[in-house]
C-alpha cells in the first residue's frame, strides 16, 4: 500500500506543511459519495476544484460538497466559469479574488479562483485554481495570464493547481513549468497519469509551485490508505492530484 505523504503541521520555526488537491469533479455528475470519500481520504488543507458546480443552485451543490468532505467554501465556482477553493479550518483565509479570462468566441468562458492564506503563525501561501482552454492557443496565452496573477498575489510563495488540458511537453504546461515547479517532476509520488480514471495514459492535470516552497511530493494517490479504485473511477473522470508543501515561515524570507 502507498505510504502516506507527511501531515499537515506547523513547523517550529513556523513553516507549514500543507496538502493540496487538485480534482476536476465534472459538476458533481457522478457519484458524490464516492467523490467525498476520495477528498476525506486525501485530508486537504487546500482543494483546488475545476468544474464547479455553475448552474442551477451552484451554491447549494458547494456548500453540500463542502460538509461531506469537512472544508469551507472559500471563492469561485459560477463566478469563474468553474475552478473553486475550498479549505480547511486550519487555513485562514486573509483576501480572495474571482477573475475571469479573455474569452475567445466560440469557446467555452474559463477563469481563475484565487485566494490568500495563512497558516499557523505567519507562513502565507497564495493559491488560484485553473482550468485552461482546450484550444492551444487560448490556452498558451492563459497560461501567461496564469503567471502575472500569481506573481502580483501579496504573499511570499504561491502555488497553482488545476487542470491544464494539456501534457506536459504541451506549450501552455511548459510555460508555467519553466517559471513553477512541477510537483511530479520534483518529488514524483503516487500515480502519474490522471485521464481517464479507467485506464489513465497522460498526465494533463498539475500541482505547480513558486521556488520558495518545497515539494515533499505529489501524484495520484492511487494506493492512499481510504482511497479505493472503485471510489476514483466512480467519483468523476479525472484522477486528483495529491501534494504535500512545505511553505516557510516568516522569517524566511524569499528566494532570489
Amino acid at each position: 500500500m502507498l505510504a502516506d505523504l507527511p501531515a499537515s503541521r506547523t513547523e517550529a520555526d513556523g513553516a507549514a506543511v500543507v496538502r493540496v488537491l487538485s480534482y476536476n469533479i465534472r459538476s458533481m455528475r457522478d457519484d458524490t459519495d464516492a467523490l467525498a470519500r476520495v477528498i476525506r481520504a486525501c485530508a486537504p488543507d487546500v482543494l483546488c476544484v475545476q468544474e464547479a458546480p455553475r448552474f442551477f443552485r451552484w451554491r447549494k451543490a458547494a456548500a453540500r460538497l463542502a460538509r461531506a468532505t469537512g472544508l469551507v467554501y472559500t471563492t469561485g465556482g459560477a463566478t469563474t466559469a468553474g475552478p473553486m477553493i475550498l479549505t480547511s479550518l486550519r487555513a485562514h483565509v486573509e483576501r480572495t479574488e474571482e477573475i475571469l479570462l479573455p474569452r475567445t468566441p466560440g469557446l467555452h468562458q474559463r477563469g481563475l479562483a484565487i485566494a490568500e492564506l495563512r497558516f499557523g503563525a505567519g507562513a502565507r501561501l497564495g493559491v488560484i485554481s485553473c482550468h485552461l482552454s482546450l484550444a492551444a492557443e487560448e490556452r498558451r496565452q492563459q497560461a501567461g495570464l496564469l503567471l502575472e496573477r500569481l506573481a502580483g498575489l501579496d504573499v511570499p510563495h504561491a502555488v497553482a493547481a488545476g487542470d491544464i488540458n494539456e501534457r506536459p511537453d504541451g506549450r501552455g504546461f511548459r510555460r508555467i513549468a519553466e517559471t513553477l515547479q512541477d510537483g511530479w517532476a520534483v518529488k514524483p509520488w503516487g500515480g502519474e497519469h490522471t485521464t481517464p480514471p479507467a485506464r489513465p495514459h497522460q498526465r494533463i492535470d498539475a500541482v505547480f509551485a513558486t521556488p520558495g516552497v518545497e515539494v515533499l511530493g505529489c501524484g495520484v494517490p492511487t494506493g492512499l490508505p481510504g482511497v479505493s479504485e472503485r471510489d476514483l473511477t466512480a467519483a468523476t473522470d479525472h484522477l486528483p492530484v495529491l501534494a504535500a508543501l512545505r511553505v516557510p515561515g516568516p522569517g524566511a524570507g524569499t528566494p532570489a
